[in-house]
């Protein structure tokens, strides 16, 4: 029989394929010591299995319950006791890392029974804001129920009594909350055996949601790999005061700097934090409210990195100041901060240079060159908020995911505004110029997907009250509306009104180390295109030894020059041919003699005018007319050239109609410029 069910004390790290990031990473911090709390691991091939056959098979049902019953004499509780309940959570975890893509439910195994339990073994606030936690997460989950619904819900409850904050409900009012909840979620299952199969089964259809889909497709992920399912012992935040939840970084994900990072909430479940819908307290507080829970966090912190020898990004739970880690993962981080952990790693004598030059990708490379705000600009401010991703991006103000898809995809630049985001914005995410949100954290969903862009994001701005309806904010005393134009600077968690002045990244030293690094062990050379001067000085800046192909057809696009180009083209004789390109002549001399100085040497690859007749000759009647203008004839005139040329040449409008083959003379005028130049 297959081994679907493994237990934290049975896997390892490199049994990540069948038990996930998550779950191979739970069983290695068990067997390294840590405080995790007990639990097993459904295997991705359970997962696989489920999707093809659209059931549990009776195989993996067997294997669950008699892990579950080893769970109970582990922890001396029973699944299902009225007096004292074992409850648990139940997580994805595949083994690429997809934060928020998939589902989660927590606090399972509650029902009208053991509910009481838990109100005699805690308190009545605790246990029923336990269980209206169990009921929303099983209702979106498993019954599909949009968390709109229960948002609401919670927003009436906290008008009618007065509060602020989840937080700030009473015990009667936390019953008012989990009464209407489970009028909207009818038909939850009372044993919890029943719970636990169909939130195992819903958490591996997840995987075929359609937002975790769109993150596959956006990060190049496959498809084929599945999700494990994590059944882990609960531990509470939301105990009181002297308990809480949060996130936290081995090092900070937006710069590098090599310090614990990440954010808690006092009273709370890990949910809370990484949903945005409190703005939690920065990870340094901890050190003044908890000294020994924060030195202990430091400890697992070094821990952690001595294993796995990168960033982690982990989550945890105090309960009554007992520190326990639910999680560990390989933390996402902006590019910037990927040059300097893994410069800093080399130098600290973690990694090696082979494997610090690896731990950065191409693309990282290519987003630290964003652009950032002048620091001489005079600027309208709006607000403030978390500098939560890096970067600074001008936009279009949209508020709904699938517009500013559709919008981005147009080449339309647009900010996304959001009270906060969800996995289901992914889509939004990905097309935006960059987020803003007036709720969460450092490490609210916004946050860490922005990060893993490469876009800006600004979190938490808690001065701008959103209206989705009208399709506007408002912030200290004004307004914005839809398609009104706004900057945001992840770098520093600005917010301004209008489009701001942007100029060139600057690099830093650990960024050049990094690039000298690879020179020291490459063996291919890197050349470029480029087809201006200026394009040849920032190439070279960046490392480049030569040039492959400098295409002359963009330097006839400038305005000046197009026009002596169309003016050969319509050209009646190849006598006024020859003027014209007589006329080009010092043009593209004095482009090649500029390319040469600049390159000062080193190879130069030029190919001459190759682009297909048709960007040149205008097909279309708008175009014709505006060239007639242009050049102070009449249209007809255009309009009988044009025709001649698609006589004579029926691909037109094809690559195979080439403008140099149509007239070699411009190829030997480029060729006398070239030599001209070179001498």
């Amino acid at each position: 029989m297959s081994e679907f069910v493994y237990s934290f004390e049975e896997g390892s790290a490199d049994m990540k394929d069948l038990l996930g990031g998550k779950g191979s990473n739970l069983a290695e911090m068990t067997s390294i010591g840590l405080n995790v709390p007990p639990g097993f691991t459904v295997t991705t091939e359970a997962c696989l299995e489920y999707l093809e056959k659209e059931r549990l098979s009776d195989e993996v049902e067997e294997q669950m319950k008699k892990y579950l019953e080893r769970l109970e004499e582990q922890m001396d509780q029973e699944f299902g006791d009225p007096e004292d309940p074992l409850l648990v959570s139940v997580r994805s975890g595949a083994a690429v890392s997809m934060p928020g893509m998939m589902d989660t439910i927590l606090n399972l195994g509650l029902n009208e029974e053991t509910l009481q339990g838990l109100v005699k073994k805690t308190d009545e606030r605790f246990a029923y804001d336990s269980y209206r936690r169990f009921v929303n997460m099983f209702g979106e989950v498993v019954r599909g129920i949009p968390h709109s619904e229960f948002e609401k819900i919670m927003d009436e409850v906290k008008e009618d009594r007065g509060a602020d904050k989840d937080v700030d409900l009473d015990a009667e009012g936390m019953k008012e909350v989990t009464k209407r909840y489970k009028e909207l979620v009818r038909d939850i299952p009372s044993d919890p055996w029943e719970q636990l199969v169909e939130a195992t089964k819903a958490v591996f259809a997840s995987w075929a949601n359609e937002r975790a889909i769109r993150y596959r497709e956006l990060n190049d992920l496959p498809h084929d790999m599945g999700t494990a399912v994590n059944v882990q012992t609960m531990v509470y935040g939301n105990t009181g005061k002297d308990s809480g939840s949060g996130v936290a970084f081995t090092r900070d994900p937006s710069t590098g700097k090599n310090e614990v990072y990440g954010e808690f909430l006092r009273n709370a479940q890990g949910e809370d934090v990484v949903a945005g819908i409190r703005t939690p307290l920065d990870i340094s507080d901890l050190k003044e409210l908890w000294p020994d829970v924060y030195k202990e966090l430091k400890k697992v912190c070094n821990t952690l990195e001595e294993k796995y020898k990168d960033m982690q990004d982990l989550e945890f739970t105090i309960e009554e100041k007992e520190l326990y880690i639910l999680q560990t993962r390989t933390g996402k981080r902006t590019p910037n901060a990927a040059v300097k952990i893994a410069h800093d790693m080399y130098e600290e004598g973690i990694i090696s240079k082979n494997v610090a030059l690896l731990r950065v990708e191409g693309d990282q490379i290519e987003k630290i060159l964003h652009k950032r705000i002048d620091p001489e600009a005079d600027l309208d401010e709006l607000t403030q908020g978390l500098n939560a991703s890096p970067g600074a991006a001008s936009g279009k103000i949209v508020f709904d995911s699938d517009e500013a898809e559709k919008r981005g995809e147009e080449g339309d630049p647009v900010i996304l505004v959001r009270p906060e985001t969800t996995p289901e914005d992914i889509h939004g995410l990905a097309a935006a110029e960059g987020v803003l949100t007036s709720r969460g954290g450092m490490t609210s969903h916004a946050a860490v997907v922005a990060r893993g862009m490469g876009k800006p994001c600004v979190a938490g701005a808690e001065e701008i009250d959103i209206d989705l309806e009208d399709e506007r904010f408002e912030v200290n005393g004004t307004t914005l509306k839809k398609n009104e134009i706004i900057t945001i600077d992840g770098t520093t968690g600005d917010v301004i009104s209008g489009e701001a002045p942007l100029i060139e990244p600057e690099f830093t030293d650990e960024f050049k180390k990094l690039l000298g690094w690879a020179d020291d062990i490459r063996e291919m050379g890197v050349w470029t295109n480029a087809d201006t001067p200026e394009d040849a000085e920032k190439a070279l800046e960046f490392g480049a030894e030569g040039i492959g192909l400098c295409r002359t057809e963009h330097m006839f696009f400038e305005q000046e020059r197009l026009e002596v180009v169309h003016e050969m083209i319509i050209a009646e004789d190849k006598e006024q041919r020859e003027k014209a390109l007589e006329e080009l002549l010092p043009m593209q001399k004095e482009d090649f003699k500029d390319l040469f100085e600049v390159m000062d040497g080193l190879p130069l690859t030029i190919r001459l005018l190759d682009p297909p007749l048709h960007e040149f000759a205008p097909t279309d009647k708008e175009s014709q007319k505006d060239l007639a203008e242009k050049m102070d004839t009449d249209l007809e005139t255009i309009k009988k050239k044009v025709k001649r040329l698609e006589e004579a040449n029926p691909m037109l409008g094809h690559r195979g109609c080439r403008l140099g083959i149509t007239y070699p003379e411009i190829y030997r005028m480029q060729v006398k410029a070239i030599l001209e130049a070179a001498s």
